[in-house]
């Protein structure tokens, strides 16, 4: 900057300080005129506003002041097409002190845990991922709101939403790119000198799996700049491509669709803390964990009741319960078009190095997944009813692969088999959608998981139960640390179509949803299971429809309800 460039910046701040930050540029500028000087440029101006947020006192000569005369230099600059910018304020409206869109009121049971892990947390990055449409980019404008109202300055926080804006994609390095644009545009210094000053900038990108390249352009960032990042990705396939690089750098968190109690809480009926938070996974293993959680749903039989039902007629996804009630065929032609296709025709269909993935072969391993939710098919046979309908001659090794896919875009769980000896046999993985509605929508055939309208319509009691056995297995997937797994039926030993690992030791998982339970016959899988040392089985749980009256069987085997378990967390 010439030497007049900061006189009268210096006679600038000296205004703009007097008049404590509140003078605007025309009134700086008449001043500066009146004696002779230069008027200052919007840019000045900028610097002017940022340093005097920054609480710095006394002006000081560039020449005395490092920081200072840092922030004077006018760095190279990096430019991107006006309309991009433009766009690009619209998503920011926070850096011209407008409002952004406005927020829901309902935050789902991870915010806490992701505003914490971006603000605190040991690593500079944190990855939300889930499937589409439960809610991340709302959880991700509310912490920004959250972080607008403590008073944290506009000007440092960056959203990008990759899913919206195509014409980021069309960037080279797109991340790294306006993350430099931002630097000299918006925050006014380098992220590193904002770090130093205790303003670390925050950045929120968006549904980052669009991005072929988004973990490199992270990392580069957050190895050289001292900034906190937010992704969201809706594809875990393509979450897990860029973790290894960023190993040590990012925290995973994973958001599905509604718990139980989140239903309760977004329709206004009740709004309390879960009945077991993210805690000792050790809990697990002790019969008072969960003698006391039917304990404590029964005790709350009204609201879990209503809750469930709700969740029986609407399922799980946030926007079935928004405002009033839209009719079913209204919630599964959105669920179709938002989350079901986007995730087949975005999420999975370019494969490694720009390949396509066949979008009909993708839909229609999509309808056989659904079919066989909570049960075990083999691959094989999955492929003969594939090529069946497209009177084709596809392998199973590729129709396995499209399975899993479709695991990954978190659709599905693929729950694998329980493998105690070394000797492993290749048997299926059980089939757990992410929710009973996704299936309802693909298939176009609604089947209830409420008892009330079961006992109405008994015929619909042998699906039903494959539905819980799916919603079971998919709920307790998303339960960090414990291992999920099945046991199938080999050497004697029966089925036992859930077991849940926690260490060295496994609890065994029988759904019988039913009208009546026989406690012998029903419970015969989980004795034979509870019968082998070698499993260090503690006890044994038979998931219902209705609660049992006592809840134990025995002194090994306790009866919960499918409504209770979900309630846990």
């Amino acid at each position: 900057m010439a030497r007049n460039d900061a006189g009268r910046f210096q006679r600038a701040y000296e205004l703009f300080r007097a008049s404590g930050g509140s003078a605007p540029i025309a009134a700086l500028n008449a001043r500066l005129q009146s004696e002779g000087l230069e008027p200052i440029t919007e840019r000045m101006y900028t610097h002017l506003r940022d340093l005097h947020e920054d609480g710095f006192p006394v002006y000081r000569p560039a020449n005395e002041h490092e920081q200072w005369r840092k922030a004077l230099r006018a760095p190279r600059a990096t430019r991107i097409a006006n309309g991009l910018v433009d766009l690009l304020r619209d998503q920011n409206p926070w850096w011209s002190g407008k409002p952004g869109p406005p927020p829901r009121t309902y935050r789902r049971w991870l915010f806490p845990e992701v505003r914490d892990s971006l603000l605190t947390g040991l690593t500079p990055a944190v990855v939300l991922r889930g499937p589409r449409r439960v809610g991340k980019t709302i959880l991700l404008r509310q912490i920004i709101e959250d972080l607008l109202k403590e008073g944290r300055r506009p000007r440092e926080i960056l959203y990008l939403p990759f899913d919206e804006l195509k014409p980021l994609l069309r960037l080279s390095m797109p991340v790294l790119t306006l993350a430099r644009w931002f630097e000299q545009n918006i925050l006014g210094c380098t992220f590193n000198e904002a770090a130093r000053a205790g303003l670390p900038a925050l950045l929120f990108l968006d549904e980052v799996q669009n991005l072929d390249n988004w973990a490199p352009q992270v990392k580069s960032l957050v190895d050289n700049h001292s900034v906190r990042v937010l992704v969201t990705g809706s594809s875990s396939l393509r979450i897990e491509q860029g973790q290894d690089s960023l190993a040590g750098r990012i925290t995973t968190l994973e958001l599905g669709p509604l718990l139980l109690r989140e239903i309760a809480g977004l329709r206004g009926d009740v709004e309390e803390g879960p009945y077991w938070a993210r805690g000792n996974v050790t809990d697990l293993l002790q019969k008072e964990f969960w003698s006391d959680l039917v304990a404590f749903t029964q005790a709350r039989a009204p609201i879990v009741r209503e809750s469930f039902a709700r969740f029986s007629e609407r399922g799980a996804y946030p926007f079935a319960h928004d405002g009033e009630d839209a009719p079913w065929e209204k919630i599964a032609a959105f669920l179709q078009d938002t989350v079901i296709k986007r995730a087949i025709q975005h999420d999975l269909r370019t494969g490694e190095r720009g390949r396509k993935r066949d979008e009909d072969l993708l839909s229609e391993v999509m309808k056989l997944a659904c079919r066989y939710a909570g049960q075990a098919p083999a691959v094989t046979e999955l492929a003969r009813q594939v090529n069946v309908t497209r009177h084709a001659s596809l392998g199973s090794r590729r129709v396995g692969h499209y399975i899993e896919f479709l695991d990954r875009t978190l659709l599905i769980r693929l729950v694998k088999p329980i493998e105690i000896r070394l000797r492993k046999r290749h048997s299926p993985s059980r089939i757990c959608v992410s929710c009973h509605s996704i299936r309802a929508a693909w298939l176009g055939e609604v089947v209830s998981l409420d008892p009330h309208v079961l006992r109405q319509h008994p015929e619909s009691a042998d699906l039903a139960g494959h539905l819980a056995e799916s919603t079971l297995g998919y709920f307790l997937s998303t339960i960090p640390i414990p291992e999920v797994r099945w046991q199938p039926e080999r050497e004697g030993h029966p089925e036992v179509d859930l077991v849940l690992g926690v260490g060295d030791r496994w609890i065994p998982i029988e759904v019988k949803y039913k009208a009546k339970i026989d406690p012998f016959r029903d419970a015969a899988g989980l004795r034979a299971f509870l019968d082998r040392p070698s499993l260090r089985a503690p006890f044994g749980l038979l998931v219902t429809r209705e609660p049992l009256d006592p809840p134990w069987i025995d002194d090994r085997i306790l009866a919960l309800p499918l409504s209770s378990i979900l309630w846990m967390r």
